[in-house]
């Protein structure tokens, strides 16, 4: 048990940094990161979960999709834009693999239509 809860504490400080760095790089989505080391420090810490979700981080990233209230669009786009120049990349390796570019096509519409349809958009000023 105790082997767990460290993996679960390793695993959210890499997320959080992770997180950190997306939020700042622009290439790098904060957003997944973010939410694994939620996940993670929930699991791990009442300490650590605690520190994470009063950090501005989580605030201002991640705390409305938590609650239910949804993502502002900026952040939805930013998602978005990420994954379908990351998949395009996947998609240009595998030109010898066409059965992999078809997965790669059906995940990115399920992406698509997941962030467009499933999270309601809600103003920046709603958070």
């Amino acid at each position: 048990m105790r082997l767990k809860k460290i993996l679960y504490v390793v695993l959210g400080c890499i997320g959080a940094a992770l997180g950190a760095l997306g939020a700042v790089l622009p290439l790098l989505p904060a957003f997944p990161f973010l939410l694994l080391a939620a996940f993670c420090f929930a699991r791990s810490s009442e300490k650590l979960n605690r520190w994470f979700t009063g950090t501005k981080l989580y605030k201002n990233n991640l705390e409305s999709y938590v609650k239910g209230k949804g993502m502002t669009r900026k952040t939805k786009i930013k998602i978005m834009v990420t994954v379908t120049l990351l998949m395009s990349v996947g998609f240009l390796m595998m030109d010898q693999v066409p059965v992999g570019r078809i997965v790669l096509v059906c995940v990115w519409i399920f992406h698509i239509l997941y962030f467009m349809l499933g999270v309601r958009t809600i103003k920046a000023d709603a958070r």
